[in-house]
């Protein structure tokens, strides 16, 4: 949907992205896995491409590393540093209940059922 509405093309579950330059600027290649094989699509930039699991490796931190992290100072930033306004968006207008629901009724056997299935006219 975002795609569409920005008008740029859009690449679903790329399990593989390449960026290629040509003379009428910069393209993305995206390959994809289908039921029946690999896809691969390219166009031009700007685009929305959504990944899939297979796209990164994952990188695990060493105990040395995580040691070092430890001894890092944080530094504390507000969204104003950042050009960022936090005031609310969104506006709630109404907030409802969801009607009670109705209670179920029992039956004796298969042949009450379809009875009452039929009176309530589900089948």
């Amino acid at each position: 949907m975002l795609a569409g509405l920005l008008g740029w093309g859009q690449a679903t579950q790329a399990s593989e992205i390449a960026f290629e330059e040509d003379g009428n600027g910069w393209k993305v290649k995206v390959t994809k896995e289908v039921d029946g094989g690999v896809e691969t699509v390219r166009a031009p930039l700007p685009m929305v491409v959504t990944t899939d699991l297979r796209l990164n490796e994952p990188r695990y931190a060493s105990l040395p590393n995580i040691m070092k992290a430890k001894k890092k100072k944080l530094e504390k930033k507000t969204l104003g540093d950042y050009r960022v306004d936090g005031g609310r968006r969104l506006r709630v207008v109404k907030v409802e209940e969801p009607p009670p629901r109705k209670g179920g009724g029992k039956v004796e056997d298969v042949d009450g059922m379809i009875s009452k299935l039929k009176a309530l006219g589900a089948i």
